[in-house]
């Protein structure tokens, strides 16, 4: 007796994925809910789990298919027939190519990475090139990588592919060029950024801000905070309480464009920008204007281990009114980032640096920080925007008007 394997419900108006890697092959026992593929959809990459435990059997879609909610894409036997299970395999299957020789290569060859084994090559710092891959046609799997990284930690050579017998070198050797498709995701944020670029009248608006006080309180309280609150007191949660404030007080940069009206919210939902193995997201930090720093920190961090999980939902990243990037924690200096549509703002936040500044009259060196404003000049005026940027430096320079929301 078989089991069907059907691609899940994938979130609000997904009706189709990707199917990124196989991680389980035909004839591995599973376990109940344990993965056996991986999923890409416009915004996430999600873990397919077996209804049941038992024998993997069929596979009915190959990995980068295009498969659609409901769609059957695998089959589990009982345990029962295990000893004697016998699998088909799919038309597009090749005999096995004998250990000693390789296919050669074509110009048009696509080297497809999943979601799981872009993680694991990151986390481990290995290089897929010199990995062998012993996923359906050649494929690396995430497997694959886990050894080549115990390998590299014992000493030992990690596994590759045998090369083929030398050959003289033809014209221009050494120059290389790597084919890789598109994610589906990274589709889907190419798509967006052009979206916002064609869409709105984007302009950017820039302020430095003093970070002493912030850096002192933060100094001052962050042991207490960790032991009370479980949790790292970052610079994050200080720059959304602050964002909070400019948005109470200037709508319009918390509002967007819907046909000819302009929807303005009373709530804040803050869109944070976190770097993924697969590409940037955007999880959403609710009611931020209702939550106090710890809570923020907290969700946060939560958001940043499940993005490099890849474990995040598009419920988690439904929504927003306005967005924070922090470009600073990859060294940039100052930026002009993309508003993600349909918010009509982006906050962007850059290293912190060590500058010579004039305070009172006198030349003295303080940790200053560039921060950037984009912004969709339909519907936000250039002295809202300024505005908004202006809040922000206040609260930050002086923490204490997040107390008494000033």
């Amino acid at each position: 007796m078989s089991t069907e394997v059907k691609v899940p419900v994938l979130g609000e108006s997904i009706t189709e994925a990707t199917v990124g890697e196989w991680l389980k092959k035909p004839g591995e026992a599973v376990k109940q809910d344990e993965p056996i593929c991986s999923l890409e959809t416009d915004k996430v990459a999600i873990d397919v789990g077996a209804p049941t435990s038992g024998v993997m059997g069929e596979q009915l879609a190959a990995a980068g298919d295009t498969v659609t909610v409901g769609a059957v894409i695998a089959t589990i036997t009982d345990d029962a027939g295990a000893g004697d299970q016998q699998v088909t395999p799919r038309k597009d299957e090749t005999a096995s190519v004998p250990s000693q020789t390789v296919p050669e290569a074509t110009d048009d060859d696509a080297v497809v990475l999943s979601p799981a084994v872009r993680r694991a090559v990151l986390e481990h710092g290995i290089d897929p090139t010199t990995v062998k891959g012993t996923g359906k046609d050649g494929r690396l799997t995430k497997e694959d990588v886990l050894a080549a990284a115990e390998a590299k930690k014992s000493g030992a050579p990690a596994a590759a592919a045998p090369a083929p017998a030398p050959v003289a070198a033809p014209a221009g050797a050494g120059r290389n060029v790597e084919r890789v498709k598109m994610t589906r995701l990274r589709q889907t944020i190419a798509k967006r950024l052009k979206s916002a670029q064609d869409t709105a009248a984007l302009l950017t608006t820039f302020n430095d801000v003093d970070m002493t006080a912030v850096m002192e309180a933060r100094d001052k309280y962050k042991d207490l905070f960790a032991k009370k609150h479980d949790v790292r007191l970052g610079f994050m949660g200080f720059f959304a309480k602050a964002s909070c404030l400019a948005l109470k007080d200037v709508p319009s940069v918390n509002a967007q464009i819907e046909g000819d009206e302009i929807l303005y919210h009373d709530f804040v939902d803050i869109s944070v920008a976190v770097s993924a193995p697969n590409g940037l997201v955007v999880p959403v930090v609710r009611d931020a204007d209702k939550k106090g720093f710890a809570q923020i920190e907290k969700d946060i961090a939560d958001f940043g281990k499940r993005a490099k999980d890849g474990t995040l939902t598009m419920e988690d990243m439904k929504g927003g009114t306005f967005t924070i990037s922090n470009g600073g924690v990859f060294g940039s200096l100052m930026s002009t980032p993309i508003i993600n549509p349909p918010q009509s703002a982006v906050l962007g936040l850059h290293r912190i640096e060590d500058r010579p500044v004039v305070v009172n009259g006198e030349i003295v060196i303080r940790p200053m920080m560039y921060i950037a404003l984009s912004y969709d000049h339909r519907i936000i005026d250039g002295r809202e925007a300024v505005t908004a940027l202006k809040i922000i430096k206040d609260a930050i320079e002086d923490p204490t008007r997040l107390l008494i929301d000033l």
